[in-house]
């Protein structure tokens, strides 16, 4: 015969065990309903830039392994939607995508930044984007074409003009060309308007300019490796929240730094470069779905496959999580007005 404290007991474990099996089955049917929402369905990647370029490629080699480990094995399918720096690619999700996980977007990590540079254009709050990572924790650098004539380093264009190729005032390709010019010195005219790195480095070979900015390591190594390893294109300077040695002792901005304001100015402009390949979905994904979007980013960003395909096209994955990504923004938010004042002057604004 059992107890009153023996009965009390079994009916605190039977409790439990109830308990538990709810638990598990309520786990269960969230996860049966996600793989029932994705199951037959079509998730679209937003690539924010031109075909051919670093962004595409990266989402299109994601598109190519995603779906096989989200729940439910929906097909991936990769689109662009170039414009002002992928400037257009983030509001288009933001405001006029359905938040219903079908539809995510890459774009670059300066746009990140522009609500926080006081940019109307942006029509976004990026700390509301379902955030799902980043691809590449990435290092960009600034290249010059060799000529006669033509600045050898940077502490050469200190003192003699270089012209650089940049495109949309939102892109990095015309940003960081001003921030060398307006905080560090480099005697730098700037001619916008290329659509993104593969046509700046175009213009190079044509001699329609000197340099350019915002070569991602990963997309040297993809598409410029020629142009860097033949001394076509010397690498001046990078910039990034790490110094690289993979192409040789480039100097780094914060090299140059005169002042702490200077260095708390480029930490707006470069600690982003954290988010290299950042993927994000509208605000307000399901949580059930959001939850399995990421995991199954992250177990793509595992795949010994997907990371074979990556090191045959040359492209870097050091990925982030959405939690990074979150801490991020968390820090700049601590910065005072005053700093961001002088970034918008650092990119002419």
């Amino acid at each position: 015969m059992l107890r009153f404290g023996q009965v009390e007991g079994l009916v605190g474990w039977l409790g439990l065990c109830t308990l538990l099996g709810v638990t598990v089955a309520i786990g269960s049917a969230r996860a049966d309903s996600v793989a029932d929402f994705y199951s037959h369905k079509t998730v679209t990647l937003i690539a924010g830039f031109p075909p051919g370029g670093g962004y595409d490629t990266y989402v299109r080699l994601l598109a190519r392994y995603y779906g096989r480990f989200i729940p439910g094995a929906p097909s991936v399918v990769p689109s662009n939607m170039p414009g002002a720096g992928s400037m257009n690619a983030a509001n288009h999700l933001y405001t006029s995508e359905p938040n219903d996980g079908t539809v995510l977007g890459e774009f670059a990590s300066s746009v990140i930044m522009e609500p926080l540079l006081g940019d109307k254009a942006a029509l976004f709050d990026s700390a509301k984007f379902s955030w799902i990572g980043s691809m590449s924790q990435d290092v960009a650098y600034c290249g010059v074409w060799q000529k006669s004539g033509v600045a050898a380093s940077f502490d050469d264009m200190l003192h003699k003009e270089t012209i650089f190729g940049g495109g949309a005032p939102t892109a990095i390709t015309y940003q960081h060309p001003l921030i060398l010019k307006n905080v560090l010195g480099a005697n730098i005219r700037l001619i916008p308007g290329y659509a993104g790195t593969r046509d700046i480095d175009l213009a190079m070979h044509r001699g329609e300019v000197n340099g350019g900015c915002g070569f991602y390591g990963s997309s040297i190594r993809a598409q410029f490796l020629d142009d860097v390893k033949s001394g076509r294109m010397n690498l001046v300077i990078q910039m990034g929240p790490r110094k690289s040695t993979e192409f040789g002792n480039v100097p780094s901005v914060y090299d140059y730094a005169k002042t702490d304001e200077d260095r708390a100015v480029l930490d707006v402009h470069f600690k982003q470069l954290v988010l290299g390949r950042p993927l994000a979905g509208p605000p307000s994904v399901p949580l059930d779905r959001l939850a399995a979007l990421r995991q199954a980013f992250i177990a793509t960003m595992k795949d010994k496959d997907f990371l074979a395909e990556a090191n045959k096209e040359g492209l870097d994955i050091d990925p982030a999580t959405a939690d990074d990504v979150q801490e991020l923004l968390r820090h700049f938010a601590t910065f005072s007005p005053e700093i961001f004042v002088k970034a918008r002057q650092a990119i002419g604004r």
